[in-house]
Order: C-alpha cells, then sequence, then structure tokens
C-alpha cells in the first residue's frame, strides 16, 4: 500500500494510520499527555534523533494535533502543546496500552492513575449507541456510497 495515497482513503482507520501510524508520532503524543513540551524534553524522554523528532513535530503541528508556541524570544524558542485533536487522542492512547498490557505485558510495565482519585485507570471501550463493549458483538463494514 502506498503510504502517500491512504490519507484519501474512505476508511478512518486507514487515514489515521497515516496520520499517527509510526511509533515515534505515537510516543510524542504519549509524551504530549504526560506534560512535556519541549524539544529537549522530547528528545531526552524519547532517545530520538533531531532530524526524526523535527519531522515528527512537524507533520503532528501540520495535522494540527499538536500547536507551536514561542516561549522565548532571545533566543527564539518554541513549545508544542496540545490542541483539542491532540487530547482526543488519549483515550486511542490508553486502548493501544490496554491492548498492550494484554497481550504485550508482563509483570515489568508503566501503570496508569487517576490523578484525583488515585485509582489505576482500566480503560473500556463502548460502542456509545447499545453500551456493548467493542469487541464483544460482530461488526459490519460499510464503504462510502
Amino acid at each position: 500500500m502506498n503510504m502517500a495515497n491512504v490519507s484519501d482513503q474512505p476508511c478512518v482507520i486507514a487515514r489515521c494510520v497515516a496520520l499517527v501510524g509510526d511509533a515515534w508520532s505515537i510516543l510524542i503524543l504519549r509524551d504530549a499527555h504526560a506534560g512535556l513540551t519541549r524539544f529537549d524534553e522530547f528528545r531526552k524522554s524519547l532517545g530520538i534523533a533531531p532530524t526524526i523528532l523535527t519531522r515528527r513535530l512537524a507533520a503532528l503541528t501540520e495535522e494540527r494535533l499538536l500547536a507551536k508556541r514561542r516561549y522565548s524570544e532571545r533566543p527564539p524558542r518554541d513549545e508544542y502543546v496540545l490542541t483539542a485533536a491532540g487530547k482526543d487522542f488519549l483515550p486511542v492512547l490508553f486502548a493501544f496500552g490496554a491492548w498492550g498490557r494484554k497481550h504485550r505485558g508482563g509483570d515489568n510495565v508503566t501503570r496508569f492513575f487517576d490523578a484525583e482519585a488515585g485509582t489505576e485507570i482500566d480503560p473500556v471501550t463502548i460502542d456509545n449507541a447499545t453500551g456493548a463493549p467493542i469487541g464483544t458483538r460482530p461488526i459490519r463494514i460499510v464503504p462510502p456510497e
């Protein structure tokens, strides 16, 4: 599949994979949700090459998951903050993490807690219309007309 053309596919999953389907982009969004905003913070956390980080931050900014905000004029420095679309990606990260704990976990994995309640987060994805957990009922995929 030509990834350059995936963003034009009618399938929203294909479109999203074209946008954030690489590990670096997903990990940058994870770190942004953890409060990291500056280039050096992302680089230190991820151990990523500066050129790759620059490209991923530019792509996430262009696609409006992150926004650049100037925090220093001399020297000019920008930070990267989550947009509404970036904030809406958090449930995707938690669903991804829940799948990973179940199928790629082990004893020594990162855990996530609700900061106010102090309870460990156990994400559940449900169909809003039926209330049924996703994956418990058959699905039907309908292409656009």
